[in-house]
């Protein structure tokens, strides 16, 4: 058998990867869509694609990994006994908890990989967070195919053809990232340029220099190399770039970030988001930019719940999304909770002709984002909404402290390099907003200098929580 094949059984795919674009220069560019069948299925039929896809899925877990056969097991789970989507909700929920916990006691990967580890052909993992233990995982080559196919329903929803030249501003380290966008941009037939370890001014040049079309990074990122070719008298407004893809942050669906992206590339920017536990994304922004991410459902079960009770929510309610994956053999994902906060909407919003579910503003937040400030739940998305609407500020950080011991203290560090701008009046607009949003909650909003807050390429960490709480000795200690 052909090593590729080891991780996942001929059964595994109900279908295989429709052939219509996989060659260079085998693309229909006159068609929005990459794969017009699964893009365009009417809703009863992709439902039923999804029932039979989750079959062969609990079959392929319950044979090939012992701890979601437990798991399957004690919840009364078999392939035979999914006769809807209404069966889903009997399998159990994982959490990125016991993903890290399993991996602490069977290092390095935990019990629940379905093929041997020298089966495979890539190891990625998580960002991380300093104290936390990254995700670590691990695929086929029939995985990475699968993985890069994701990228390009998104890319070339977006707009990308053979003829564009992408440059990928992205460290190709050990996190995925745009590991599997770049492989789609060459199965599309792309120019690829990878950004790699350049500095930020090469990277900037060299978008320039090889008149790039197209160009991928955060969204913060992409305001920072916007700052840098203003830093270096390049007019980016009037440059080769057509489109921004963003993924990594929230941000790429904030209105304000948005378009203050598009505003000094003059281009378009697109919202993706993926997962390393995934592998890829699972959503994308069309040209049509409904003001959201459509869902790539032929490939993905995405339920939202209710973060508290987990009982699932409808159309237009906020929740948390939980994501059924059928592409990655190696690390089977079922019914994992991602602690993303979205707003499920119909198709129909969007014009595209697409009948894949939108999530309206793409990635709203996280569950564990939010932070209670003297009784107020304040979200950082929600603070650079408002931040991002005054043009003048660069950067900003938010900062939480306990001023005296007692009292818990929210501000705004802001950079404002224009020496014309009237800070003192910028500053008190963006208190002044701030505060209505979060029911009269005072910010603090200070001026600091030029370049003196971080600077991120790949997921900005904007909020610095410095508060104290009491120990249970009485003692207080950072939070």
């Amino acid at each position: 058998m052909d090593r590729a094949q080891l991780s996942l059984p001929p059964t595994y795919y109900p279908e295989p990867i429709e052939p219509t674009i996989l060659q260079r220069g085998g693309a229909m560019p006159d068609s929005p869509f990459w794969n017009k069948r699964h893009e365009t299925m009417p809703r009863d039929e992709l439902e039923a694609l999804q029932v039979h896809k989750l079959r062969h899925l609990v079959e392929w877990a319950n044979e090939r990994v012992p701890y979601h056969a437990k798991r399957l097991s004690d919840a009364g789970v078999t392939a035979d006994s999914i006769q809807s989507l209404d069966d889903l909700r009997r399998l159990p929920f994982m959490t990125r908890e016991e993903w890290m916990r399993s991996q602490v006691e069977h290092p390095p990967f935990g019990p629940i990989l379905a093929a041997p580890e020298n089966d495979a052909i890539r190891y990625h993992m998580t960002s991380g967070t300093t104290g936390r233990t990254p995700i670590r995982v691990l695929d086929s080559m029939k995985d990475w195919e699968w993985i890069a196919e994701m990228w390009c329903y998104g890319f070339w929803g977006f707009g990308v053809r053979p003829s564009d030249t992408v440059f990928f501003a992205f460290s190709y380290g050990t996190f995925v990232g745009f590991w599997g966008a770049h492989y789609a941009c060459e199965k599309i037939g792309c120019l690829v340029l990878p950004g790699g370890n350049m500095t930020t001014e090469a990277r900037v040049k060299q978008i320039v220099d090889m008149k790039a079309t197209v160009v991928c990074s955060t969204p913060t990122y992409a305001l920072r190399m916007a700052q840098e070719a203003h830093k270096l008298g390049i007019d980016l407004a009037n440059g080769p770039v057509k489109r921004l893809i963003l993924s990594g942050e929230p941000a790429g669906s904030i209105p304000a970030t948005k378009k203050l992206i598009e505003d000094q590339w003059g281009a378009v920017a697109g919202d993706t988001a993926g997962m390393t536990e995934l592998g890829t994304i699972m959503v994308f922004e069309c040209s049509e930019q409904p003001g959201g991410t459509h869902i790539i459902e032929p490939h993905f079960i995405e339920e939202v719940v209710d973060p508290v009770s987990a009982e699932p929510v409808g159309y237009g309610e906020q929740g948390e999304r939980v994501v059924t994956s059928f592409g990655r053999g190696f690390i089977p994902v079922l019914r994992y909770r991602t602690r993303d906060l979205v707003v499920k909407v119909p198709a129909d919003r969007c014009s595209c002709g697409r009948t894949l579910d939108i999530y309206e503003g793409g990635i709203v937040g996280r569950v564990d984002d939010m932070k209670l400030v003297r009784g107020t739940n304040v979200y950082p998305r929600a603070v650079e909404a408002i931040v991002r609407e005054f043009t003048e500020v660069d950067e900003f950080q938010i900062h939480l402290y306990t001023a005296e011991g007692i009292r818990d203290e929210i501000e705004v560090l802001v950079e404002i390099p224009d020496a014309d701008a009237d800070a003192n009046s910028i500053l008190e607009k963006i208190g002044s907003e701030l505060s209505e949003a979060h029911e009269g909650l005072r910010f603090g909003v200070r001026k600091v200098d030029n370049d003196s807050l971080p600077r991120f390429e790949l997921k900005a960490k904007r909020l610095n929580d410095e508060r104290e709480v009491v120990g249970g000795a009485g003692e207080r200690k950072k939070a």
